[in-house]
Order: C-alpha cells, then structure tokens, then sequence
C-alpha cells in the first residue's frame, strides 16, 4: 500500500518522496499558486533560459542538455501565448507546471534545469521580473497622465478660479496653476518609483533554497542575461526579502492618494453648486431611478479604490512582519495583493489620462468630447468670498502700515461688505478709507481678480506667465 500511495505520490510531485500520503484535495486547493501566478510564465521562462545557459557554460550541464531546454522553454512560451497550455491544480504553482511540461517535452533533460536552483530563488527572481516590467508601465503611466495634465492647464493657464483652504474661498488662483499642483505629485510619483525600480533590479537567483549552492555557478553572468543591475549578496535574504513589493505598494499607494484628491475635487466641481467642469459622458453613469443625474463614477471608484491598494499595503507589511528568515510559505500570500495593486494602478492611470484630455476639435466641430472648463462658473466664484482680502492687506503694507494693522483694517472693510452684500472692489473710495486711510485710487487695480494673480509673478506663484513657465519646464522634463 505504501509503495503504491508513493508512486501516485511522485506522479503527482517533484517533492514527494518523503510523503506516506498524498496531500488531501482541499490542501491542494487551500495551497496551490497558480490560479494567480501563471501570470509570472513569460518571467519563468526568461529566468529560467539565462539559468541554463548558464549551467551549460559552467559545465554544469552538457550543450546538448541546454539546446534542448531552449528549445522546449520556447516552445512552452508559444503554447502559453497562444492559450494551449493547460495548468494543472495538482502541480501547485507556475514553476512546476512549466517544469513538468517541459520534461515530458525533452526527457531527462528538462529535469535537469533545476540544479543549482530551488522555488525559492526562483519565485523570488520572477517575481522582480514581472515588477520590473511593471514598474515600467506604471512610469509610462505617470508621463502620460501628466501630459494630459500639462495640455488642460496650458488651455487654461489665464483662467481664474478661486483657490481653496478649509474649503473656503481664499484668493484667486488659476486653473492652470491648479492644474500643476497636480503635474508636481506626480513628478515626485514617477522618482519614487524610479528609485524602486533600482532595488527591484537585483537577481535573487543563485542563493538557491537558503544558503546558496555547491555547483559553480556564475550568477554575474546570470544577472546580465536578465538585465540586472547586481545580485542580492546574501541568500538567506536574497530568497525571503519582500522589501521590493513593499515599496512599489507604498508607491503606488501614494499615487492613488494623489488621484483620490483630485478625484474629490472633480466631484465636488462637476456638482450643480460648483459647476466648474464637465467630465463626458463616457466616464460617468445615471440613476435607475432619476432621470437627470449625471454621476461622476470614475473618480468616485478612485477614491474607492484608493482605500483598496492602501488595504494592500497593509497586508504586505502584516505578512512579513512575524517571519524568521528564510523563506516561509507565508511569502506566497504576497502575489495577490501585489498583483491587484498593479493592475489597479495600471488602470487608474489609463483611464485618468484619457478622462482629463481636451475635446478634440476639427473644423470647429468637436469630434471627440473631452474634459470642459466652465470658465465663467469658475470666474463668478472667484468674485465671491472676498477672495482679494489679502491683497488689500498687502497694498496697505507696501503703503507703510504694519501687517497686524492692515490684516485688522481689512478684516473690518470685509465685514461691513458682508452686511452690504457687496463685494470690497465695489465699495467707494471714501468707505474703504474709513478702514484705512492710506487708501487711494489706485487700490482698485490691486481689488481685481487679474491684478491679485498677476502680483503672484515669481516662480511657483499663480501669475498666468509664471504658470506658462512651469509648464514649459515640466514639459521639458519629461524629455
């Protein structure tokens, strides 16, 4: 009985020796990878071809051994591409499958493959692989989303509004200058992320199991082959090191921070009350049951969704904390939450970019709906809330009056234009010099919406050609 459960046993493992019995079926299921991990194959397969070339020139494996794995992982790679492989429950992860099928492809030579290797080296280089690539796209993803941000804000570089504190009316800003706020985010985005990438970038391969290998291999050469920039000098936590995932899901967890911002602003700004923007439709849903409403469901999923990647976070960190070195199958509960963060992010930023582009407009025809300033919404309200309070109290400044003074002069000319329902710019001269005598004529250039942004002219401030000069840098930037 026990050589007959060994024998089922070997067939259906490469480790199952040791076993009197097989493992039960709701372990296999409770167990197994590869529902998830299939999707590391294309990496699988890299590493695994920079492996055997390696072994085949260290003489660890003959030439004709290694043509032979060559030609069987690349013919794997086509059936993987073309929807033919089939995976198996039985075979736990993406490793072995791959491992299985290629030794009933080529023989013994394909269980030769694995020497000098174990699945934890392996997962781990994978792993990194696929990040790398990822990482890739998400930067890809960032120049693009700021893109479009840079093109919406040159559209509206002169375009008032009113900037917020407390959500309150505080002093005219433009859009465009608003805009880059945004531009800036994501460029400290994009340098995280390039800074991860750099520890992403290290070959794991090599330290084997836990403690390295006895075979002589050359895991320089490996690393080249596979486009890293070094190897991780220590196998204990070369093989149990999650830091990089960690990191790229702190990263991508501030870049939905960031997006979970503008998101609660676009809500607020395409509501009725505001009425700032417009976002098309194809980004927005209505009610089953209220006819008129427009809902702005992209951005408010972002939000949600913002929580969702934080959520990821947390669980990286909550799986490594408790674990001796080295590797422990705890680390396999890392893919999902690094894989749903990536795809989550992927996406955001996709769909981001495209919702903030401009309408496209041939022949003044739009033939493509995009984003919509309301620019007159957006210049009304920067008109209300006294948004030019302070530039009052700076005019009395400059006329010599201490700024305690002038800020206690101006907050009273503001609550007699509160109880006249007036704004301060359509008080008459002689009222205004009631709060401050230091008033002339000329205080009503400094009152306008133009005359408070155009003083903001030095770098970072509001003016409309301090915007045009932050986008022309940023632009150049992103060169």
């Amino acid at each position: 009985m026990t050589e007959k459960v060994s024998a089922l046993n070997k067939k259906e493992s490469s480790w199952s020796g040791r076993f009197s019995e097989p493992v039960a079926e709701l372990v296999k299921k409770y167990t197994a990878s590869v529902g998830f991990d299939y999707r590391l194959a294309p990496y699988d397969i890299q590493g695994s071809l920079a492996h055997a070339r390696m072994l085949s020139q260290q003489g660890i494996i003959t030439h004709e051994d290694h043509v032979a794995i060559e030609k069987g992982l690349n013919e794997i790679l086509q059936e993987i591409a073309s929807g033919s492989f089939e995976w198996l429950l039985d075979l736990e992860d993406v490793h072995l499958n791959i491992e299985k099928r290629l030794t009933d492809k080529i023989g013994d030579a394909g269980k030769r493959l694995h020497t000098g290797r174990s699945r934890n080296d392996q997962v781990a280089t994978d792993v990194r692989l696929w990040l790398r690539a990822t990482t890739d796209h998400v930067m890809a993803g960032l120049r693009n989303l700021q893109s479009s941000l840079l093109d919406l804000a040159e559209a509206n570089f002169d375009t008032v509004m009113p900037g917020f504190t407390h959500l309150q009316v505080a002093q005219p800003v433009t859009f465009g200058h608003h805009l880059m706020a945004y531009v800036e985010m994501l460029k400290r985005d994009a340098e995280r992320f390039s800074d991860v990438r750099r520890r992403i970038n290290r070959l794991p391969l090599g330290a084997a199991a836990l403690a390295g290998t006895s075979y002589p291999i050359d895991r320089d050469m490996v690393a080249q082959a596979l486009g890293f920039e070094g190897v991780c000098e220590n196998s204990l936590d070369a093989v149990s090191d999650r830091d990089f995932a960690i990191e790229f899901t702190a990263a991508a967890s501030l870049v939905m921070m960031h997006l979970s911002r503008l998101s609660e602003e676009l809500i607020l700004w395409s509501s009725p009350r505001f009425a700032f923007i417009d976002i098309a439709d194809r980004f927005c849903t209505g009610s089953s049951i209220m006819p008129q409403k427009k809902n702005p469901d992209v951005p408010e999923l972002v939000r949600g969704k913002t929580g969702r990647v934080y959520g990821h976070l947390t669980a990286l960190l909550t799986l490594m904390k408790g674990q001796p070195l080295a590797y422990n199958k705890d680390n396999q509960e890392d893919k999902e939450p690094l894989f749903d963060t990536a795809d989550t992010l992927l996406v955001t930023l996709e769909i981001y970019a495209d919702m903030l582009r401009l309408p496209v407009i041939e022949n003044g025809v739009v033939v493509k709906t995009g984003f919509v300033v309301n620019k007159e919404n957006m210049r009304k309200a920067a008109s209300e809330g006294f948004a030019t309070a302070t530039d009052l109290a700076d005019y009395l400044v400059k006329k010599g009056m201490p700024f305690r003074d002038a800020h206690e002069a101006v907050a009273l000319a503001v609550r007699y234009a509160v109880d006249k329902e007036v704004d301060l710019s359509d008080l008459p001269l002689a009222t205004l010099q009631e709060f401050a005598s230091e008033i002339d004529q000329d205080v009503y250039a400094v009152l306008t919406l133009e005359g408070s942004l155009n003083s903001r002219d030095h770098r970072g401030g509001t003016a409309p050609s301090q915007v045009k000069k932050a986008i022309d840098r940023a632009r150049q930037e992103m060169r």
